[in-house]
């Protein structure tokens, strides 16, 4: 059952207006009115056209690539702050940058870090995100923080599928922790791929640790970038004898030739979330499940004060 929506009110970023009204229609309520005005250097600005006085405000807006899409969503905070918003909750269901989390070699950024820092410095007041690429990003903010699962989403999908020899499998070590979480609520085996990088974005070797003959292999990870990663584990699976392979995203950034790469792999399928805005023509092998309603019902137990862990399968 939807809250009263005149104690709340959701807003959307430019590049995630389509999730947000796919989550507006779930809590039954109108998409909140705001301009974006851009000018012709590139800047922009944010502005409400209603007023937003005493009202949680929740903002819908993923921070893939490019920056503007972070920018945005850091104007529009600070415009809600200057509204007198009684509370500002960012709706972030992908959380970009998250991959520079940790100090692995000296002299590095800390992305992740700088981001929360920049958002609790624009005024937030609660985040709600989505199978971040590590928990311990989640220590980054002094704000209340509710981290969502794709499993809620996936589980279901893949019973779904009705695979009689499931196999979960994880691209990397990193991987693992989901996977192994999967491999336990689904009560079969894991696989994991061992992987070495020539740098970013790019595998230089891999190998399979498990048995996967005669296995439909589902591999589990949190994001797909250039794909590069899963169509080699996949194409490396259907040689050593494996049935069919698919793979579960949370999130599918798909940069640069990612889709074409995908198209002429050995995957079956691959299923990601709407967290980022995708077009399944350019791909005939995607496969996109909304996450609107359990946003939507997040959302509904941050107005009613409910536990946000009940809804969670694992």
């Amino acid at each position: 059952m939807a809250p009263s929506n005149s104690s709340f009110k959701v807003f959307s970023g430019t590049n995630s207006r389509s999730l947000a009204e796919k989550i507006c229609q779930s809590l039954k309520c109108p998409l909140g009115k705001m301009n974006i005005e851009h000018f012709a250097d590139g800047e922009f600005a944010v502005s409400y056209e209603e007023s937003i006085r005493g009202l949680n405000v929740y903002l819908v807006q993923s921070t893939f690539p490019n920056s503007d899409n972070l920018m945005e969503l850091l104007l529009m905070i600070d415009a809600a702050k200057r509204a007198s918003a009684y509370k500002i909750i960012a709706v972030i269901p992908y959380f970009g940058w998250a991959r520079q989390d940790r100090k692995d070699k000296p002299r590095v950024s800390l992305g992740a870090k700088l981001i929360a820092d920049m958002l609790s410095v624009a005024g937030i007041d609660r985040l709600i995100t989505m199978d971040l690429h590590a928990d311990q990003i989640q220590g980054f903010f002094n704000v209340p923080v509710d981290h969502l699962y794709a499993s809620t989403i996936f589980a279901p999908y893949i019973q779904t599928l009705r695979l009689k020899n499931l196999v979960i499998a994880a691209p990397d070590v990193g991987a693992s922790k989901r996977a192994g979480s999967y491999s336990k609520y689904f009560d079969v085996p894991m696989v994991l791929c061992h992987k070495t990088r020539e740098k970013a974005n790019v595998v230089g070797e891999m190998r399979i640790i498990g048995d996967v003959k005669g296995k439909d292999v589902v591999i589990v990870d949190d994001m797909v970038d250039t794909a590069g990663t899963l169509c080699m584990a996949a194409n490396l699976m259907m040689e050593q004898g494996a049935n069919t392979v698919r793979a579960i995203v949370s999130h599918g950034v798909m940069s640069g030739s990612a889709s074409e790469k995908v198209e002429k792999s050995a995957l079956t399928e691959l299923a990601f979330t709407d967290s980022i805005p995708f077009d399944e023509s350019k791909c005939g092998k995607v496969k996109i499940l909304s996450i609107a309603d359990m946003f939507a019902d997040t959302i509904c137990r941050v107005q009613e004060h409910k536990s946000i862990s009940e809804q969670y399968i694992f």
